[in-house]
């Protein structure tokens, strides 16, 4: 594995990772207290609200900040900004998403206040990596997808500010309209583009590939921005029609991706991967059938809402959540390692990268994960309580495992 050009204070990126570690388990554990809403089809819901956005921006959000505080200098070989200014940053995201969270949960009405000060969070770090980004010298084909991310991330808040707004004070008349694009503007645009680019620099230093082309990025990036926008055209004109020509374009730039990566894998050297990266690219393969299954519904103009729901959530889990936890998986191994050993290499005994990780004890966990969503979906569709209570309560318990072997390598 390459070594590190620029480095970050490994207090950056931990901090981040840690929050978000507690709010994986924290968004299971409300979940699984609200399964009853599960099985109803009812999201919609302060409960549900509330352990979503600890899922998605406690976890997901606070993880992809952490991650690219460490993975930007690396693949753009430029330093962050300013250090001192992540640290603020951090802490006022951290405060801002928890009290946005709760206050969903207990006080829709109010959670606006929560919301301006995550959102104060956000811009920090957009902010932060503009900054960085524009120091680059030399811009790539990654620096297109960061930027296509970031700038969807801001569209997302800027959709979720209205709602926050709508709730509190009302006079918005088109908020489902907003919802939909705030989701996809979050899910597909900010989580999918930011994992596609970085997708392109992890993919091939864990298969240690060489000699690839990546001559479908640009169609992918290009192609995956035009189905964001006439997807969401297509909901603001209320036109089926747009919308499922807008999901038949995402697909087209999910395959163009899914392209690049199997010719990525075919050039590799390594041929055992590791199973945290093979969980990672599980969650690609994810992907792009929940594309398949998104255009097809909207081709045979099937607008039940349950069906939609949980589409939804297992884009979430086992396309976004699931390539977060492979590739955390990786990384944090990779970054305690050389900030810890690196230096003594040759001096000392120290322990080999692989050694930090516990690869059966992966396994089991991932296995845990996917039984557990894809019964969670089977029950919750089959309107069966016990099944939603039980596999709510299984990822639950995968998730606290999780956290628990990821927080092991930090003592090793």
């Amino acid at each position: 594995m390459p070594q590190m050009k620029t480095e970050t204070n490994i207090k950056l990126p931990f901090s981040f990772i840690l929050y978000g570690l507690v709010a994986l388990v924290l968004s299971q554990v409300i979940l699984f207290i609200s399964n009853d809403a599960l099985v109803a089809g009812q999201f919609r819901i302060p409960d549900i609200w509330m352990g979503a956005h600890f899922l998605l921006l406690g976890w997901a959000v606070m993880i992809v900040m952490g991650a690219m505080y460490q993975l930007v200098p690396v693949a753009f070989l430029t330093p962050i900004w300013n250090e001192t200014f992540g640290f603020i940053q951090f802490g006022v995201t951290a405060v801002g998403i928890t009290a946005f969270s709760i206050l969903l949960g207990f006080k829709p009405d109010s959670a606006i206040y929560g919301g301006m000060l995550a959102i104060l969070g956000v811009l920090m770090f957009l902010f932060q990596m503009l900054k960085t980004i524009l120091s680059q010298q030399t811009k790539n084909t990654m620096t297109y997808f960061v930027v296509g991310a970031l700038v969807s991330f801001f569209i997302t808040i800027g959709f979720g500010f209205l709602l926050a707004w709508n709730l509190a004070y009302g006079g918005i008349a088109s908020h489902n309209t907003i919802l939909y694009s705030h989701i996809v503007m979050g899910v597909a645009g900010w989580f999918t583009l930011l994992i596609f680019g970085f997708s392109y620099k992890l993919v091939p230093m864990f298969s240690l590939s060489h000699g690839f082309s990546m001559k479908f990025a640009k169609p992918a990036f290009f192609s995956y921005i035009a189905g964001l926008l006439v997807l969401i055209s297509g909901f603001w004109l209320v036109a089926s029609f747009i919308q499922t020509i807008g999901w038949l374009v995402l697909l087209v730039g999910f395959s163009l991706f899914v392209l690049d990566i199997k010719e990525i894998l075919t050039k590799r050297l390594k041929k055992k991967l590791d199973k945290p990266f093979t969980f990672a690219l599980l969650a690609i393969a994810n992907g792009l059938v929940i594309h398949v299954l998104a255009f097809l519904l909207s081709l045979f103009n099937n607008a039940n809402a349950k069906l939609w729901s949980w589409l939804i959530f297992l884009y979430v889990m086992t396309w976004i959540i699931f390539s977060i936890l492979g590739y955390l998986n990786k990384i944090v191994p990779f970054l305690w390692w050389t900030h810890k050993y690196s230096d003594k290499v040759g001096k000392t005994k120290v322990p080999m990268l692989k050694e930090m990780i516990n690869e059966k004890l992966s396994v089991t966990i991932f296995v845990l994960f996917v039984i557990s969503v894809v019964g969670l979906t089977i029950g919750a569709l089959a309107e069966v309580a016990l099944l939603v209570m039980l596999f709510q309560a299984l990822l639950t318990i995968a998730s606290i495992a999780y956290v628990i072997s990821i927080v092991r390598i930090l003592f090793m």
